[in-house]
């Protein structure tokens, strides 16, 4: 698995600068320039208003006090689709758009749902005296230095 992001890593680059040539020589180099600030722009607006409708339904999955795995869900890739829209390059852009479509993230989150199980786990800490009241007895706690102790070993 680690050969493959490995790869990835290093295709990625190799592949944007070969699509920025194909690009460059079929339109020019001042609008294939601006086609990536461009892109960038609208990339950043239409994440601004699915960021937006995403964070309103987060709020009111809490408010409603259901768990808002769909929303968290929607908040990474569109999170993920930001970071590829801001970075040069046109495959990156393709991808970004595309994490943008809320019918791909849909058939993401199908496919990725049936794969998890939800375990329920409870923790254990402990609780000294009435957390209101403020009473109870603390821990003994005792501090000291390297001068306030001597070893009678020697």
């Amino acid at each position: 698995m680690a050969r493959f992001f490995a790869f990835g890593f290093l295709a990625l680059p190799l592949l944007e600068i070969a699509l920025f040539i194909v690009v460059g020589r079929a339109i020019g180099l001042l609008p294939t320039l601006a086609l990536v600030i461009l892109s960038a722009l609208a990339g950043g607006l239409v994440l601004r208003r699915q960021g937006l409708d995403v964070v309103a339904r987060l709020r009111s999955n809490v408010s409603a006090g259901t768990i808002p795995g769909r929303a968290v869900f929607d908040t990474m890739l569109i999170g993920l689709a930001g970071l590829l829209l801001f970075l040069p390059g046109f495959f990156s852009d393709v991808l970004g758009l595309g994490l943008l479509l809320p019918p791909l993230r849909d058939w993401m989150f199908s496919a990725l749902a049936g794969r998890v199980r939800v375990v329920e786990t409870t923790a254990s800490y402990r609780r000294y005296g009435n957390p209101h009241t403020g009473g109870g007895e603390a821990p003994l706690i005792i501090d000291a230095s390297n001068d306030d102790w001597r070893d009678e070993r020697k």
